[in-house]
């Protein structure tokens, strides 16, 4: 089993390879966006005997915390029920090779993807589904509404990329 110091080594490699200054966004010349809990898929390795490898998967998190994050192969895409055009669009600039314009459009989505999963969650995406023209909806117990100021900092989140 792998240990603590292993797993938070890998950690903090990955998070210095993930949090990165984006220069030219509509909110700000070297705003830094911090992508620290986002990580990269990663397989888990077995024996001939079909048994889970530890070894090879502590020698793969150790090689994968020495590597800048460069791509990806999938999403969560929450942003997809607010924005589903541009991550579609997304997904084609990706397909066709029009790399420049897919990291623009990418720095562009990060920070609100990342306020309506794991800044505000499920109220945030419910919130901006209602700004959006579709029903969000009230939140079910447990989950709480948006206070004021939550809101307001969604509010920017979005306006502050350009899609509000």
């Amino acid at each position: 089993m792998l240990g603590p110091q292993v797993w938070s080594s890998v950690r903090q490699g990955l998070s210095r390879g993930l949090s990165r200054n984006v220069r030219g966004w509509a909110s700000g010349e070297g705003k830094k966006v911090d992508i620290s809990g986002i990580y990269p898929p990663v397989t888990t390795p077995f024996t001939a005997t079909a048994e889970v490898d530890y070894g090879k998967l502590e020698e793969n998190l150790h090689k994968l915390g020495t590597l800048p994050f460069r791509g990806a192969v999938g999403g969560v895409c929450a942003l997809a029920n607010v924005l589903g055009a541009q991550v579609c669009q997304l997904e084609r600039l990706c397909l066709t090779g029009q790399w420049e314009d897919a990291q623009k459009l990418q720095h562009r989505l990060i920070e609100p993807n990342m306020a309506v999963t794991r800044r505000f969650g499920i109220p945030g995406l419910k919130k901006t589904m209602d700004w959006f023209g579709y029903y969000g909806g009230p939140c079910r117990a447990p989950l709480q509404e948006l206070s004021p100021a939550e809101e307001e900092a969604l509010r920017m989140d979005f306006t502050s990329n350009g899609w509000l």
